[in-house]
């Protein structure tokens, strides 16, 4: 690991992802952090067509291959909610990394690498970095409500049917009833006719073949014929 002056602002130390950059005292927002350096790479050229993971492109043809081991710039770690950011100097052939925020002392220097380099090298793996890191946190927790919630539910619903089904068991179930005119069950007839009017049209009916047969026995009293010895008696 290389050595830092500890006039400088920060150190190395270790990260979520490994190693990274931290801030030993307060840096101002606007305040040139370090400079990011290394072998500068003509694109022209065929001996210059190297790929790893510290180059830093100036423009078309001038890239920075930062992969050197003095180049202290390179521990400082991507993040999608950066405290700095690079500034591109293209016609020096510079880069220099700026808060673009107060950093406090302890807090992981980070920066955006960039919509390429995320696709390439992080988005395969997964971003580890701290906002990264607060979004999935967060989304694991609603992730586990949700599903306490579920269950939750699941278990009222199993207690509901449980009681339900309880309840119709001990439940009294209605006895059938029968009265005169026939068979009844829970107030009507087998034969689909309702229990109080049946029962009242059969004793409507009842009481008209009454009265029916003593209207009958009353005519034929009067028609009967008298004896004969009467009307030899009476000639």
């Amino acid at each position: 690991m290389p050595s830092i002056s500890p006039k400088k602002p920060y150190r190395i130390g270790r990260s979520r992802t490994g190693l990274g950059l931290f801030a030993t005292r307060r840096i101002k927002k606007g305040t040139r952090i370090i400079r990011y350096f290394g072998p500068l790479l003509d694109s022209k050229k065929k001996e210059d067509d190297i790929e790893n993971k510290y180059l830093f492109e100036l423009g078309n043809r001038w890239t920075i291959d930062g992969s050197v081991r003095a180049n202290i710039a390179r521990y400082i770690n991507h993040g999608c909610k950066p405290n700095a950011e690079s500034d591109v100097k293209p016609r020096k052939r510079k880069v220099f990394i700026r808060a673009i925020k107060t950093i406090e002392p302890g807090e992981e220097i980070n920066y955006d690498y960039g919509t390429d380099y995320f696709k390439a090298y992080l988005k395969p793996i997964g971003c580890k970095c701290a906002a990264c890191e607060k979004k999935r946190k967060k989304q694991r927790a609603e992730a586990r409500a949700e599903k306490l919630r579920l269950k939750q539910k699941a278990e009222r619903k199993a207690l509901k049917a449980a009681g339900n089904l309880a309840e119709g068991k001990g439940g009294s179930k209605k006895q059938p009833t029968q009265e005169a005119g026939g068979a009844r069950t829970n107030g009507k007839r087998l034969n689909g006719h309702g229990g109080r009017s049946g029962l009242a049209n059969g004793r409507a009916a009842k009481s008209e073949i009454v009265v029916k047969a003593k209207s009958v026995a009353k005519a034929s009293t009067r028609a009967k014929p008298k004896p004969e010895s009467e009307s030899l008696a009476s000639a």
